[in-house]
């Protein structure tokens, strides 16, 4: 959901539709929602099987990631082709992908901009819906607290899936918990 006054009415009715989708399938079967934390050297992933906001199946959670000092053009590639397998593999029915905002280093947002692209055309050629909050919604949804930073949100998680250990690396904790917003956000949304 889009809570910005940048955010269109289209993108917050899609965005309304998408989540009330989940809640229904929620209530009938179990959902594969599938986390990303979009990056250009490490894309984070996070898998979650959910019967309900209550009642989620084991985690898991891996990286893809690409060869520093590669051309852009040939790590977005090999992206799309480890992105598509993971998507054949797993078949999500969901995906949660973080709005990423950037103020310091343009040359990163761009890049990651690229991924990101990259990564929406293979769900959108799968037909496999997007949520997209913005990371003060996700760190809301998570730990209650919007402002709530890495630690905190990885805390949660070990609490949730009682681990002994929080996700590894940073990047895949950070889609493991987008995972989760798509599993608990869904019902409050659909409730308003």
């Amino acid at each position: 959901m889009c809570f910005s006054s940048n955010c269109s009415k289209k993108t917050h009715f899609r965005q309304f539709a998408i989540l009330a989708e989940i809640f229904e399938k929620l209530h009938d079967e179990c959902v594969r929602i599938l986390g990303i934390d979009p990056g250009v050297a490490t894309i984070g992933i996070g898998l979650l099987d959910a019967k309900s906001p209550q009642n989620f199946g084991t985690p898991e959670w891996l990286t893809i990631e690409t060869k520093p000092g590669v051309p852009l053009g040939d790590r977005l590639a090999e992206i799309a082709k480890d992105f598509a397998e993971l998507l054949d593999t797993y078949a999500p029915e969901y995906a949660v992908m973080e709005r990423v905002y950037f103020s310091v280093n343009e040359k990163s947002a761009i890049e990651v901009a690229h991924a990101r692209g990259v990564l929406l055309q293979q769900l959108a050629s799968r037909g496999v819906p997007v949520l997209e909050p913005n990371p003060m919604q996700l760190k809301h949804a998570i730990t209650g607290d919007g402002n709530a930073d890495k630690r905190q949100i990885q805390e949660m998680l070990m609490r949730m899936f009682t681990l002994e250990s929080p996700p590894r690396p940073d990047d895949a904790a950070d889609a493991l918990a987008l995972a989760v917003y798509g599993a608990l956000h869904a019902p409050m949304q659909a409730l308003r």
